[in-house]
């Protein structure tokens, strides 16, 4: 008999006098965290890149020999590594068991590798974890796929990022130096699709999320749309 599927617990309610919370959500190569970090640097906030810690489990499972498509396997392991997050935004830092894996995890294996295991979960309530106790009260900039519907949904500025697949596929071909768009295209829709599809916190635009299309703004564009609904909302606290 397999296990039931772990619940997320509910929400934490805001702190009586919170800074501010911003959650980025939005699909692969849509620019998030180039734009959280600049974002983050501008106003002087921290920054917290989830999709790392998702990707950092991978890594340990695929390190340890787990077979990531064995969601039994994932689920009964996902305690084991320690992940430490970095939340400076000019130098974010992530380490697994004191490893530094900042470069490992973006490597092919676990990119390959990360959407069964975020599919599991017993991941998904263990990060949300950490990453609710991140953010406490606030001053912090939150990029993922689930953070405004899930980890913090009641963030004060709350902001849904896509852009067009091709624009997509062109930025992370030139991040990772892939020469076939075609197959870099196909990657990322494929992910979107699982990551919308899966039961526990599937990829969607949160409640009350503004969506920012950047298929046509440079990074300088996207960071000032998002720096001026930050101090709207911080006029407003």
């Amino acid at each position: 008999m397999s296990e039931p599927d772990a619940v997320p617990e509910p929400a934490p309610a805001p702190p009586a006098a919170p800074s501010v919370v911003v959650a980025v959500d939005g699909t692969s190569g849509s620019g998030k965290s180039s734009t959280c970090r600049g974002v983050a640097q501008r106003l002087g906030l921290r920054y917290l890149d989830t999709g790392a810690q998702f990707r950092a489990v991978t890594w340990w499972m695929l390190e340890h020999g787990i077979d990531v498509h064995d969601a039994a396997a994932v689920a009964a392991h996902a305690d084991r590594p320690v992940i430490v997050s970095g939340t400076d935004p000019g130098s974010p830092t992530i380490t697994v068991d004191d490893v530094d894996v900042a470069g490992p995890i973006r490597g092919d294996a676990v990119t390959a590798a990360v959407s069964p295991v975020s599919t599991v979960p017993q991941v998904r309530a263990r990060l949300l974890e950490l990453q609710r106790a991140i953010i406490g009260t606030g001053g912090i900039v939150v990029e993922g796929r689930d953070i405004g519907s899930v980890v913090w949904p009641h963030a004060q500025v709350k902001v849904y990022l896509t852009a067009d697949p091709a624009a997509r596929a062109a930025r992370r071909a030139a991040e990772v130096g892939a020469a076939d768009l075609g197959a870099t295209e196909a990657s990322l829709r494929e992910r979107d699709r699982i990551d919308s599809g899966r039961a526990t916190a599937p990829l969607r635009r949160p409640d009350g999320a503004v969506e920012l299309d950047t298929t046509h703004l440079s990074l300088d564009q996207a960071i000032e749309q998002v720096v001026g609904w930050v101090r709207d909302a911080r006029a407003l606290m």
